[in-house]
């Protein structure tokens, strides 16, 4: 090769080197200051949002929270199998401590080995929810737990035979009179146990946390590379902001599988209302890594691949005025789904950034015995 071709080279890669340089030290400043002074980032016109907050530092009661007598008979209770009609599946048979309270599979299985048609989503944080189960039919955590108690293909129990069953174990009337006072119970206080105990199921802090609090040296040049197009080009926020990086809404975003084997109407089974065809409750971000697979179908095992499909636009399945007018139940994906343009290595970036977010699992210990 000509050396001055090979000089030339050198040097517009030198050039080249410097400017990308330059720009990553530039970003660098833009984020690693308080929060309150960073870009403002890109959100749709009528979207509300509210800004990213870290998870507090180890609480000092946490042991002694866990120490209450309703949260430890709910933990009892989440445990134990004596719940399912079968005494062989617990609330923990889904929602596994050692899978970041999940279960690693695309849908769960249940009684009689029955597939169920949706992700089982994980239980961190699930406190701060407004609205359970990934249609919100259920607005509490005591009316959550009572579905898959009774469903058919998860515990299958006979809620006329729960009671009895628990009032043979002497331990456990000792156990629920402790926490409530009263030497009778009944659904009631099972229910209101395991709820205590689901609300003291939270993320530990991600290394994000540390970011956002100020220690600027724990995220990587591509992590926060990651953070800014989470906030500006891919438009994440619209959908994913706050403390635990959701909107708490509900969106179409274009996988209902309409009229096909898959069908899934979402939130439409409980409201009955046409504009809700297809949509689902927008999860939680913290610990993503950990809780896969994604979706409510769990559909995706990797998310570089879920990633290119958000960068797609999701509009594979989208009813035009047309199809509409002749049926009013046709799904429309959200408009928030937008294509959004990435490269491969901002996808990377987003995927890195996403690691940032993600804490070290905390994996309770499971009890080592139950009341019998």
């Amino acid at each position: 090769m000509n050396k001055s071709i090979v000089l030339v080279t050198l040097a517009l890669g030198a050039i080249l080197s410097s400017f990308v340089y330059s720009q990553q030290e530039e970003l660098r400043q833009l984020y690693t200051r308080p929060l309150g002074e960073w870009p403002i980032p890109t959100i749709d016109p009528g979207v509300k949002w509210t800004e990213f907050k870290s998870l507090p530092k180890v609480d000092s009661t946490y042991f002694a929270l866990m120490e209450r007598p309703d949260v430890k008979l709910g933990k009892l209770l989440f445990f134990d199998p004596i719940l399912s009609g079968s005494n062989q599946i617990s609330c923990s048979s889904c929602h596994n401590p050692q899978t970041s309270w999940a279960d690693k599979l695309t849908v769960p299985v249940g009684n009689d080995h029955i597939e169920g048609q949706r992700n089982t989503p994980s239980l961190l944080n699930v406190y701060a929810r407004k609205a359970l189960f990934w249609d919100g039919r259920a607005g509490s955590l005591e009316e959550q737990a009572l579905g898959p108690i009774e469903a058919h293909h998860e515990m299958n129990m006979d809620l006329t035979k729960l009671i009895p069953k628990l009032k043979s174990i002497p331990s456990y009337n000792k156990l629920f009179e402790a926490a409530f006072g009263e030497a009778e119970y009944s659904m009631p206080e099972v229910l209101k146990a395991l709820a205590a105990f689901q609300r003291t199921l939270s993320s530990r802090r991600s290394r994000f946390d540390e970011f956002l609090d100020g220690n600027y040296k724990v995220l990587t040049d591509q992590e926060i590379r990651g953070l800014h197009l989470f906030r500006t080009k891919a438009r994440c926020m619209n959908c994913h902001n706050g403390q635990f990086f959701t909107d708490n809404l509900y969106h179409n975003i274009g996988l209902t599988y309409y009229k096909r084997k898959f069908q899934d109407l979402g939130r439409y089974e409980i409201t009955k209302d046409p504009n809700d065809v297809g949509r689902f409750q927008t999860p939680f971000l913290r610990d993503v890594m950990n809780t896969d697979p994604w979706m409510h179908n769990g559909l995706f095992w990797n998310m570089t691949g879920l990633l290119n499909m958000y960068n797609s636009g999701m509009q594979m399945n989208s009813a035009t005025a047309e199809q509409k007018a002749k049926d009013p139940l046709y799904p429309v994906t959200d408009p928030l789904m937008q294509p959004l343009h990435l490269s491969k290595s901002e996808i990377k970036d987003i995927e890195a950034f996403l690691h940032a977010i993600t804490a070290t699992s905390y994996r309770m210990r499971r009890p080592e015995s139950l009341p019998r």
